[in-house]
């Protein structure tokens, strides 16, 4: 068991700046993370529509929550499908196998 560091990043989103501890080994996604909440929040800001700091962060968490969980459910969907089409593929072929064993007797 290894003991990361942890590194200081310092970030902005919307003109402020935060100053976030992380490990090292994430500081790429904490960036890329930042990012786009940055760019979320801009654009709901740039909307006129929600005014306040707040209001425009939890209108972006609440976003980009909505879209975390519609991909979720599109992959269980998807996971899902695969996994009664190999079923379906499983069963013909032991079906075929069995017919094969059949013939041989």
């Amino acid at each position: 068991m290894t003991l990361e560091t942890s590194t200081q990043v310092n970030i902005k989103i919307l003109e402020k700046e935060y100053q976030i501890s992380c490990p090292i080994s994430e500081r790429a996604a904490l960036l890329s993370s930042a990012e786009l909440l940055n760019t979320r929040m801009r654009e709901i800001r740039d909307s006129g529509k929600v005014i306040g700091l707040d209001r425009i962060a939890v209108m972006a968490a609440l976003n980009m929550a909505n879209e975390l969980l519609r991909s979720r459910n599109v992959g269980e969907s998807l996971e899902g499908n695969a996994k009664l089409r190999l079923q379906a593929m499983r069963e013909r072929i032991e079906g075929t196998l069995q017919a094969g064993r059949q013939l041989d007797l």
